[in-house]
């Protein structure tokens, strides 16, 4: 893989999984931006036992918006050219909590999707500005057809998806790619103490997946497949019966 891999989130499991595989891979250089980029030690050195020779730290906060066209130029310019965007942060939030403080409600829909917004609006302007580049974002199926259960990430989610596979279709032709990835329920540091759903995977498999989807040129992705046609079907069961779906 050419050019830089940057982690927005390089605490996350999962991004940090996707870059370690790149750097197998061949990437040699990582930026892994982060709250508190001081304390991402272990991260740094496992990237660097992958095989990555440059692992540089950025100070990023996802919900600090304002900060985010200085931040995300910066790298570019002091780390490009830019191969891989990993998007990779975001807060499942507490349901519970989120139906009866409409504060937490909004943190959660500002961090995963209005911040989301703000990022890749910013990435897409500087990939298309070097004329190459591939963003990967992480949708979830929550966000294909929201539940009860955790309708405030998954709206956030849903969100996420549409803006995402928009911008897919304004990137065509530029030079600049955007991978969709669609993961079931992730058994995780985020997810701790959950019990898994159906067709649980994790975040080495996820990032199998998203790199397999890089090599291959593929715009969509879900994990595993066979949540594909599970939720083709959930499309379909009457709102009555969807209600009442615990997860």
């Amino acid at each position: 893989m050419k050019g830089t891999v940057i982690v927005l989130g390089g605490r996350s499991e999962i991004g940090l999984a996707v870059a370690t595989r790149l750097a197998e891979g061949g990437a040699s250089t990582v930026v892994l931006a982060a709250r508190r980029s001081h304390e991402l030690d272990a991260e740094e050195a496992a990237l660097k036992a992958a095989g990555a020779s440059t692992v540089a730290r950025v100070e990023f906060d996802a919900d600090d918006t304002g900060s985010h066209e200085r931040v995300l130029g910066g790298i570019f310019a002091e780390h490009g050219p830019v191969g891989v965007v990993v998007t990779a942060f975001g807060i499942l939030g507490d349901q519970g909590l989120a139906e009866r403080d409409a504060a937490h409600a909004l943190a959660v829909v500002h961090t995963d999707f209005t911040a989301h917004v703000s990022v890749l609006t910013q990435l897409a302007n500087l990939a298309r500005a070097q004329g190459h580049g591939e963003l990967v974002v992480f949708s979830s199926v929550a966000g294909v057809r929201v539940r009860r259960a955790n309708y405030v990430y998954g709206s956030a989610k849903a969100g996420l998806d549409g803006f995402a596979s928009g911008l897919a279709d304004a990137l065509s032709g530029s030079g600049v790619r955007l991978v969709l990835v669609r993961p079931g329920f992730v058994v995780g540091k985020m997810t701790e103490g959950m019990s898994p759903a159906p067709f649980s995977s994790t975040p080495g498999a996820v990032a199998d997946a998203t790199v397999k989807a890089l090599r291959r040129g593929r715009d969509v992705v879900w994990v595993p497949p066979v949540l594909r046609p599970v939720f083709f079907l959930m499309r379909l069961l009457p709102r009555a019966i969807w209600r009442r779906l615990p997860r």
